[in-house]
């Protein structure tokens, strides 16, 4: 039987606000509104009740969305639905004792997009294999683009990171945000796999088959954990022309980390000795000189996990690669959206168009 991890702090009453104003801006990174996520968090009497008031908000975007649906208002419930997925996503991210309840929400959130999709982009295509699920987004126009890879990290998701696949939407890429082992959808299925190329190397198979896309320039951006995954695989796929990572470790002690993150990950890979083998695994120290490509490092100043070595060092040891630092930004830098995202998603389209 499979050992459960120890998860009293989340009763812990001075966890709850630290908690709520460290995710507040990962939350509007994510488009939820902010006085939205004030009223939801605002009521909680621990972080065992995140999950339920999350989902409750979530469903409260989906009841408008099928209304605006029954009364043919297409583009309001498009917009309801994504802000559906947005909040059962976020109702999926903590370690909660009840994993059918994550599961659940994880599966309103994909389900939330997919209608959300419908909607707003008809022409979003679903593709997914036996390790990755995701949606592939086109540029206007009828040329074949390039497209970039969006990976997410430990407890995100495909729903989580719309500001970025906009970005690089409106400067002519396409995207394809994609769930893979452990993640999203996914999560109640399978576990994280630190080997995540083998994973990228299918979904650029899969995308060399899909009319638009020019999967001969393919780019990567990881954001948190996804950012070492991003980080691994432009060491070892050479089908990847630039990579982005944001937020990423370039090394885990797994015995200093906090008890939300060996909690998260005891609970996704399946045990704690799984987990710490994992954490293991997580060093890019012998990789950074194998990715030759262009890499663009994003760390934010305020970014402080412990147990965790930031990306500023693959940033020194990988060939060619540019840091760009924002003091102020915390992990995500969802704080500070305007002082890297738009920067980034030229960098990342400017060296697809070159190659």
């Amino acid at each position: 039987m499979t050992a459960a991890p120890d998860l009293s702090f989340l009763d812990h009453p001075a966890l709850l606000p630290a908690f709520v104003e460290e995710n507040r801006p990962r939350a509007t990174g994510a488009g939820l509104d902010p006085h939205e996520y004030t009223r939801v968090t605002a009521a909680l009497p621990s972080l065992l009740g995140w999950p339920e008031a999350c989902r409750a908000a979530g469903l409260r975007h989906l009841a408008a969305a099928d209304q605006a649906t029954a009364e043919g208002r297409r583009r309001t419930a498009g917009e309801a639905y994504r802000t559906a997925a947005r909040w059962f996503h976020f109702a999926a991210l903590l370690p909660h004792p009840d994993r059918a309840a994550a599961a659940r929400a994880a599966t309103e959130a994909d389900e939330a997009m997919r209608s959300a999709l419908a909607r707003l982009e008809p022409a979003a295509e679903r593709i997914e294999g036996g390790s990755f699920a995701g949606w592939l987004r086109r540029p206007a126009g009828d040329g074949r683009a390039p497209v970039v890879v969006v990976v997410p990290g430990m407890d995100s998701g495909k729903e989580e990171f719309h500001a970025v696949a906009e970005a690089l939407l409106a400067r002519g890429t396409a995207v394809f945000a994609m769930d893979g082992p452990g993640q999203g959808v996914l999560a109640a299925t399978s576990t994280p796999d630190p080997d995540y190329h083998r994973v990228v190397g299918r979904v650029i198979d899969a995308l060399a088959a899909r009319d638009g896309v020019d999967a001969t320039r393919v780019g990567v951006i990881g954001l948190s954990l996804g950012g070492y995954y991003a980080a691994v695989t432009a060491a070892h796929e050479p089908r990847v022309r630039a990579t982005a990572v944001v937020s990423g470790p370039y090394r885990l002690d797994w015995d200093a980390l906090v008890p939300f993150v060996t909690a998260t990950l005891t609970q996704r890979c399946g045990g704690p000795e799984a987990a710490r083998a994992f954490a293991d695994r997580i060093d890019l120290t012998g990789l950074a000189p194998a990715i030759t490509g262009p890499l663009l490092v994003v760390e934010g100043g305020e970014d402080r996990i412990p147990g965790v070595t930031t990306a500023e060092s693959l940033a020194r040891h990988a060939p060619d690669a540019t840091l760009l630092h924002v003091p102020h930004g915390n992990h995500l830098l969802g704080n500070a959206l305007v002082d890297w995202l738009p920067a980034t998603a030229d960098w990342l389209t400017t060296r697809l168009a070159a190659q």
